[in-house]
């Protein structure tokens, strides 16, 4: 009788152990976005813990299995493996980066595992379709125009481009051309920095020469703002516009005396926006735990939407393919004010773009 019961404890206590829906995530936790990728997975954690308490998915509790990259594309290709094959996720979720997100996509295909969220606006994600990638924010293509059509909009001619020499760098780029195009433009200039080892001791010069009325500064994190100190140094007193892979809060503090006047573009509402039901849910659940809300932390928030949007109806068990089926049939999903559509040939997600300014009171300001 005590061996009958024991074997029934194990069991239960086995079944205990694994009821849970593991989700896998590889983002720079340490290195240059460190402080993004922070903000961006606690927004999306605001709304799992909400989830999670209110008795998870058909009584299973999401787990997000995160796991640092330090921005290394190489090292977010060895993540994903490892939480795919031998942490067996249902899905990926959040990883950060463009080149990253290359690193991981064949491996998507290979094992058949759903990427939902990615926090970058790759082109590469868009198109073509890739059937196991799940898109929540708009594009960076889309951002550099409108900021090109912003600034000429102003009065604005002389813009100026300084980017990473990578596939995220060479993105942006492809944006801000068409953006120059579309306004009858050139760029004043375009001076390229490397990646790995951020040096701007030859762009800050080509940028004084030029003397421009604006920079469009395609970076991430702590390389913008040494180049942003670079430039100022040298005389270059020009309006800097960077994009939505800097809109947190880590970004503002870290610009120090230069983040005053930075326009930064933004891919979701303003966090003080109380008036969208997205927005206003999210604000709820960050002051419970006391936590201010910012512009990354409504990115993962978003995200996480949609993730459980699709765990809800995937079935049980959620399995990886069932989460695709699901994820697919999302043909209109209200996340609170904003909408977003999925179907096999249609994995776009938000178009939403708007522009913000930082304030005097280290705050973005629209």
């Amino acid at each position: 009788m005590k061996a009958c019961l024991f074997a029934v404890w194990l069991l239960c206590a086995t079944l205990g152990a694994h009821a849970q829906i593991l989700i896998g995530q590889t983002a720079g936790f340490s290195g240059a976005v460190a402080a993004g990728v922070k903000e961006t997975t606690d927004g999306a954690q605001l709304y799992l813990d909400a989830i999670n308490a209110d008795g998870g998915i058909g009584g299973q509790k999401i787990e997000l299995v995160s796991l640092d990259d330090g921005f290394d594309p190489k090292k977010a290709g060895e993540n994903a493996k490892v939480l795919i094959a031998e942490r067996k996720v249902v899905a990926l979720f959040l990883t950060r980066g463009t080149p990253h997100a290359q690193a991981i996509m064949p491996l998507l295909t290979q094992y058949g595992v759903p990427l939902v969220g990615p926090s970058t606006g790759a082109m590469v994600l868009h198109e073509p379709v890739h059937p196991w990638v799940f898109n929540v924010r708009a594009t960076y293509q889309r951002e550099a125009e409108r900021a090109v059509a912003h600034l000429n909009v102003i009065g604005v001619t002389r813009i100026g481009v300084v980017h990473v020499d990578d596939s995220f760098g060479a993105d942006l780029l492809a944006g801000a051309r068409r953006g120059f195009e579309a306004a009858k433009l050139s760029p004043a200039f375009v001076a390229k920095f490397d990646r790995s080892k951020p040096d701007f001791s030859n762009v800050a010069p080509i940028a004084a020469q030029a003397n421009p009325q604006a920079v469009l500064f395609i970076g991430s994190g702590k390389a913008v703002v040494d180049g942003i100190t670079a430039l100022r140094a040298k005389g270059v007193t020009a309006q800097i516009v960077t994009f939505s892979n800097n809109a947190s809060g880590g970004f503002i503090q870290s610009l120090g005396a230069n983040a005053r006047g930075v326009i930064v573009a933004q891919v979701f509402p303003f966090e003080r926006s109380m008036a969208t039901g997205f927005v206003k849910q999210a604000a709820e659940l960050a002051k419970a735990k006391n936590i201010e809300l910012s512009p990354a932390m409504l990115e993962g928030f978003a995200a996480a939407k949609v993730l459980v949007a699709g765990l809800q109806r995937a079935g049980s068990p959620v399995t990886r393919d069932s989460l695709q089926k699901a994820l697919n049939g999302l043909n209109r999903l209200d996340l609170g004010g904003i909408e977003l559509g999925y179907s096999a040939k249609d994995h776009t997600g938000l178009d939403f773009v708007d522009l913000s300014i930082i304030g005097s009171s280290g705050k973005f300001v629209r």
